[in-house]
């Protein structure tokens, strides 16, 4: 499946996005819908988009948190980029502002959001200079309501500030990060592999990590890893 990314739009360089934002990408082979050949040898495509940029109004829980995160944090959102899609509101905070917006986005009465559900990490190597994405979904028991964050960082600069401070539960999440995508989380108290053993190197959910690993005997039979697999192309 091809991975090639087209810009459909240029959108303003802000919150360390590229000023050429990919909102669709074409996808080649057997996961086409909507056509009878499932086989993805006949050639089929299919063009996904992505959204770009959104404006309020969203819906009234979403437009609460977008009018109340721009008056605490004007100058650290004030160019921000806020993507409301499928009911879920996205804010891609500069990677520099994290810390201050996380610790606002727990302690202010209004927002409230007391936990940070998950951390993960994204790769995208066509968006050059903000190749990396770490994703944090934030949850308020107090109003019933969810929020997502996202920054970015390129390769050659994987540096993103950790939110263990204000957020504990998010140490192993933000280790495992680490471990598949290589995003360096900045004062984390102990940023060490979680998932691959203590010397491996690289971070295999990186798109362009390659494709290997380790024959392994089971049950008398041994199964070849990936890389040495029979091709039949």
């Amino acid at each position: 499946m091809s991975d090639d990314l087209t810009p459909e739009e240029n959108l303003p360089a802000t919150s360390g996005l590229p000023a050429q934002q990919p909102v669709f990408t074409s996808k080649a082979g057997m996961w086409s819908r909507g056509a009878g050949d499932t086989s993805g040898y006949g050639g089929l495509r299919r063009d996904l988009s992505m959204p770009g940029r959104t404006e309020p109004p969203f819906d009234d829980a979403s437009d609460a948190v977008h009018g109340r995160a721009l008056e605490l944090l004007s100058e650290e959102l004030g160019g921000a980029r806020f993507l409301f899609d499928r009911g879920e509101l996205t804010i891609y905070v500069p990677r520099e502002h994290l810390a201050t917006v996380a610790r606002t986005f727990r302690d202010d009465a209004f927002l409230r959001f007391e936990v940070c559900v998950s951390v993960s990490g994204v790769h995208y190597p066509n968006e050059k200079g903000a190749e990396l994405h770490s994703v944090y979904h934030l949850l308020s028991y107090t109003h019933n309501r969810r929020v997502r964050l996202e920054v970015t960082c390129p390769e050659e600069d994987p540096h993103i500030p950790s939110v263990v401070a204000t957020y504990p539960m998010a140490d192993y999440h933000e280790r495992e990060t680490w471990d598949m995508f290589g995003i360096i989380f900045d004062d984390h108290p102990s940023l060490t592999r979680i998932l691959m053993p203590d010397d491996w190197k690289g971070h295999p959910q990186r798109k362009d990590y390659p494709l290997g690993g380790v024959d392994v005997e089971y049950k008398g039979a041994k199964v070849p890893a990936p890389d040495n697999r029979r091709t039949y192309s």
